[in-house]
């Protein structure tokens, strides 16, 4: 009966533990081959789609506890904090936390009786990066997960035409061949700036990040092309609506601050994914790519506690504050240039 017991407490831990995976990746948005496997795997196991529920019910409880702000209550809503019944092996995950405070994409921590050399063996964490293309002229694009380009170069001009998704263009300076970006009936011309296109069901966004584009529609022939925004400069953003590409109607053009135009190319960050990852071994995974921010582990005797999910290397900050929320670690945040970790 031990064994029996044993071995539905292993398979209970595995579908949490794919169903947290699931609802990150759902979350950030699932590419057409990711949507075929989720529904496959939903269909495979009744308890498949009751695991997602509880995975979402989580996240949404770590929402209000982050929506409970200190500074405008004298004490939290007790709700929060009600004990919520112990199973064996259950995966706690945390979603898209940081979309709203912590930029930390997805979060699960669970414990292990093993070994540290056990735990180290286990570990595995890597950098994840969209995909970047380097063209022939030396330009540059940079691909969200499950986008899409086709590159066509002429002796005369330089065309990619997004297909799906969202990107980031460097281009490399050519006085003699324009650069043009074609999505769904428009077109951006550049000669050499940095700008990021984004399309979506309904719209294509331009956000400029370095020097000036032109937007256009896109005749079938590229004869008749009709000037949409003559002058898109750094740091303005510009929304074509596409039901509106016959119309007169000029797309939406708006001034972005800094802060806004970092939350829009916020994907572009890299990430670290961690699997049944020791603290010791994530935070030296953040220390390799925070210099001037370092994470020292003050209790050597949470160094083995098991992590995994996907974090933005560069946000140490949320990183040790949802240590500290979800796992009870203290985390001393006082010099500018150390985080001090213990019980």
């Amino acid at each position: 009966m031990h064994s029996n017991d044993s071995f539905s407490d292993k398979t209970a831990q595995r579908i949490n533990e794919e169903a947290a995976l699931w609802l990150a990746k759902r979350d950030r948005g699932l590419t057409p081959e990711e949507q075929d496997l989720y529904l496959q795997w939903l269909r495979a196991d009744l308890r498949h789609a009751s695991a997602m529920r509880q995975q979402a019910a989580v996240l949404e409880r770590m929402m209000q506890l982050y929506n409970w702000q200190p500074g405008q209550s004298s004490s939290p809503n007790a709700d929060l904090f009600k004990p919520k019944q112990k199973r064996k092996g259950l995966l706690i995950s945390f979603g898209l936390i940081a979309a709203a405070a912590l930029l930390v994409i997805g979060f699960f921590v669970f414990e292990s009786n093993q070994s540290s050399d056990q735990l180290l063996e286990a570990n595995k964490s890597y950098l994840k990066l969209n995909q970047e293309m380097i063209l022939s002229d030396g330009s540059r694009v940079q691909l969200k997960d499950g986008s899409n380009v086709i590159v066509n170069y002429t002796p005369q001009e330089r065309r990619v035409r997004l297909t799906g998704g969202e990107a980031q263009f460097n281009v490399s300076k050519d006085q003699a061949r324009p650069f043009y970006v074609e999505v769904a009936g428009i077109q951006v011309r550049a000669v050499g700036t940095a700008f990021n296109v984004k399309l979506d069901d309904s719209a294509v966004e331009v956000l400029v990040t370095e020097g000036k584009v032109k937007v256009l529609s896109q005749s079938h022939l590229n004869t008749d092309n009709k000037i949409l925004v003559p002058m898109l400069a750094a740091g303005e953003k510009a929304v074509v609506q596409l039901a509106n590409l016959t119309s007169v109607s000029r797309p939406v053009v708006t001034p972005l601050t800094q802060d806004e135009v970092n939350r829009q190319l916020d994907w572009q960050a890299p990430r670290l994914n961690f699997h049944e990852t020791t603290l010791a071994d994530a935070v030296a995974e953040f220390n390799r790519l925070n210099i001037h921010r370092q994470i020292v582990i003050a209790d050597p005797s949470i160094n083995t506690i098991k992590i995994g999910g996907t974090f933005r290397s560069d946000n140490v900050e949320g990183f040790v504050r949802l240590l500290n929320t979800t796992l009870g670690i203290k985390a001393d945040m006082y010099q500018k240039d150390r985080v001090s970790l213990s019980r």
